[in-house]
C-alpha cells in the first residue's frame, strides 16, 4: 500500500508539474509581449521626432519599395522608405526646436505577424520662419513582424475636414483637451 501511495505521489507531482509547463506556453504572454514592443516603437518614433532624428525616425519603419505613407499635406503619398525619408528630412528642416510631441489614446490590435494602431499625435514647434506650429493629426500605422522585430509598413494621417470651408482642423478633439 505505502509503495502504491508513493507511486500515486510521484504521478501527481510529475501530473502537476507537466501542466504548469505546458500551461505558461499557452497564455497570452506573446500578445503582450507584441503590443508592449509596439507601444515601445511608437515611443521610439516619439523620442526622435522630439530630436529631430531622421535617421533614428526612419528606423519605425520597413526598409523596403512597399512602404506605403498617405499624409494629410502634399504631397498627400510617399511610396518607398526612401521617399518617405525625403519627406521627413524636409519636414524637420523647416522647424526649429519641437517643444511637445506626444502619443494620445494608443489603441494596438495584434494578430500574428500583423498589427494595427490608430492614435491621436500632437506636436508644438515653431517653424525657421518663427511660425507657431499647434498641430494634432490622427494616426492609423500597420505593422508587420519580420524577424523578431516589428517595423511601420503603412501609415495613414488624417484630419477632420470643416465640409463648409473644406479646410482641415488640426486641433485636438475637445475629449483629449480635457485630459
Amino acid at each position: 500500500m505505502s509503495r502504491i501511495l508513493r507511486s500515486s505521489g510521484a504521478l501527481l507531482f510529475v501530473a502537476v508539474i507537466t501542466v504548469l509547463i505546458f500551461s505558461s506556453r499557452v497564455t497570452s504572454y506573446a500578445q503582450m509581449s507584441d503590443e508592449a514592443q509596439i507601444r515601445a516603437l511608437e515611443n521610439r518614433f516619439a523620442d526622435a521626432f522630439k530630436a529631430k532624428d531622421v535617421d533614428r525616425f526612419m528606423l519605425n519603419y520597413e526598409h523596403s519599395s512597399n512602404l506605403a505613407f498617405f499624409d494629410v499635406v502634399p504631397r498627400r503619398e510617399y511610396l518607398g522608405w526612401e521617399a518617405y525619408k525625403r519627406d521627413w528630412q524636409g519636414f524637420f528642416d523647416s522647424i526649429g526646436p519641437v517643444a511637445l510631441f506626444e502619443v494620445r489614446d494608443l489603441t494596438v490590435s495584434v494578430d500574428g505577424n500583423v498589427a494595427y494602431s490608430y492614435s491621436f499625435q500632437h506636436y508644438t514647434a515653431t517653424t525657421k520662419a518663427g511660425a507657431s506650429r499647434n498641430v494634432t493629426v490622427r494616426v492609423t500605422d500597420v505593422y508587420r513582424k519580420s524577424v523578431g522585430k516589428w517595423r511601420i509598413v503603412q501609415e495613414h494621417v488624417s484630419v477632420p475636414v470643416d465640409p463648409q470651408s473644406g479646410k482641415g482642423d488640426f486641433q485636438p478633439p475637445p475629449e483629449l483637451e480635457q485630459r
